[in-house]
């Protein structure tokens, strides 16, 4: 039961995880996209502005009043598109760094939980050892144990049969009381 609310957990951190870094990698797709319209649109203004410096409305050929204002306010826009760029290209960098903290955070974890799957797994493989170590002492000192009862078995076994064998026999005498074959002899 434990494994599996263990598992539970785990798969639902996973998801959780690999969703929010689909929506940083999501949001940072959408930033370089805007960076990038940012940047087209920064291009269409620089060759306007390069059209309002080519044009020349004046008398004898050369630039009014008029067209220079009219550049410098393209000019002027092209900055502040620069400006805007800027700010979206810090963003953008600050999703990058914010990728890779998350990148190396995941890494240290990772290499934290595997030291201590390490750790745990030397752990257990010691306790193992331990316990075949006792076993062995236990089934040793169990052989023991047996070959000792078994000798103290055949010990009375071959006690019993050496009496049994090597006894006195008491027989009947013919006035029905028991004697013994020396007695038997006697008579």
């Amino acid at each position: 039961m434990k494994r599996l609310i263990v598992f539970i957990i785990t798969t639902g951190l996973t998801f959780n995880v690999s969703a929010q870094f689909k929506s940083d990698s999501i949001a940072y797709q959408q930033q370089r996209k805007k960076i990038n319209a940012m940047l087209a649109e920064r291009t269409k203004k620089f060759g306007l502005y390069d059209e309002s410096l080519s044009k020349h409305t004046g008398i004898f050929g050369f630039q009014t009043k008029k067209d220079i204002r009219r550049s410098n306010d393209i000019l002027m826009d092209i900055v502040k598109t620069d400006n805007n760029i800027y700010k979206e290209l810090k963003i953008l960098l600050e999703f990058r760094t914010f990728q890779q903290k998350q990148v190396q955070t995941k890494s240290k974890e990772a290499e934290s939980s595997n030291l201590g799957y390490m750790t745990t797994i030397n752990t257990l493989r010691a306790q193992m050892d331990a316990l075949r170590r006792r076993a062995d002492k236990e089934e040793m000192e169990h052989e023991k144990t047996r070959n000792t009862l078994m000798l103290v078995i055949i010990g009375i076994c071959v006690v019993i049969i050496g009496w049994m064998l090597f006894r006195p026999r008491k027989r009947l005498t013919a006035t029905g009381k028991k004697g013994t074959t020396a007695s038997r002899r006697r008579k």
